[in-house]
C-alpha cells in the first residue's frame, strides 16, 4: 500500500513463467501432466482444405505515383505461410490486412527515401531537415514488427508442427532490397 492509502500493485505486463510453444509441449508428453485444452492439442489436418479469404480491394490499389500497393501479394504470401502450418483459421483477416498494409507502406516510405534521399528542406527556413519518409518509415517499421509479432506469437501458441525456419518477415526485406536496386522479386 501507498503513502496515500492506495493499492498500487498487481500482476505486471510479461512476468511469470513464458508459455511454452505447443510443438515443444508434443515434442515432451505434456512433461506438466496438465490436461491439454483442445484448442492446445487440436488436430490440424481438418484444416487443410480451407480456401484463402479475398484480400481487401483497398490493398490492391493504384497509388498516387501510379504504382500498384503490394499488400495484397505480401497478404497471399503471409496467408500460405500460415495455411501450411494450419494457423490460417486462427489469424483473422482483418489482422492480416493491417499486417500486409503496414510492410507495404513502409517499402513505400524506403523507396521514397532511396528516391529523394535522407534530407528535406525546410518549408519556411529553406534548412535541411530529415525527410519525413524516415520518420514515417520508422513508425511502419514498428507497426510491421508489433503486428507480426502478434501472428507469430499465434502460431507459436498453436501450431503442432515446424514454425521456425523461413517466413513472410524474410521475405519483406528480401523485397525491400530487390527494391532499393531497382530490380523485382521473381
Amino acid at each position: 500500500m501507498a503513502k496515500d492509502g492506495t493499492n498500487r500493485g498487481g500482476a505486471r505486463i510479461g512476468a511469470g513463467a513464458k508459455k511454452k510453444p505447443l510443438a515443444d509441449k508434443i515434442a515432451e508428453g505434456n512433461p506438466s501432466g496438465r490436461k491439454l485444452t483442445v484448442m492446445e492439442f487440436q488436430d490440424t489436418a481438418d484444416l487443410k482444405g480451407l480456401e484463402m479469404p479475398e484480400p481487401n480491394k483497398m490493398l490492391e490499389a493504384v497509388q498516387k505515383d501510379g504504382k500498384t500497393l503490394v499488400a495484397s501479394e505480401i497478404y497471399k504470401s503471409t496467408w500460405t505461410w500460415l495455411n501450411e502450418r494450419g494457423c490460417a483459421v486462427l489469424v483473422s483477416p482483418q489482422l492480416l490486412e493491417r499486417y500486409a498494409m503496414s510492410v507495404a507502406r513502409w517499402i513505400q516510405c524506403e523507396e521514397s527515401v532511396t528516391e529523394y534521399g535522407f534530407l528535406a528542406k525546410h518549408p519556411t527556413t529553406g534548412n535541411a531537415i530529415q525527410s519525413p519518409y524516415v520518420a514515417m518509415g520508422q513508425n511502419y517499421m514498428n507497426q510491421t514488427n508489433r503486428l507480426w509479432m502478434e501472428i507469430f506469437q499465434i502460431v507459436k501458441e498453436n501450431c503442432t508442427g515446424e514454425y521456425s525456419g523461413t517466413n513472410p518477415q524474410d521475405d519483406v526485406m528480401e523485397r525491400l532490397l530487390n527494391a532499393r536496386k531497382g530490380g523485382k522479386k521473381p
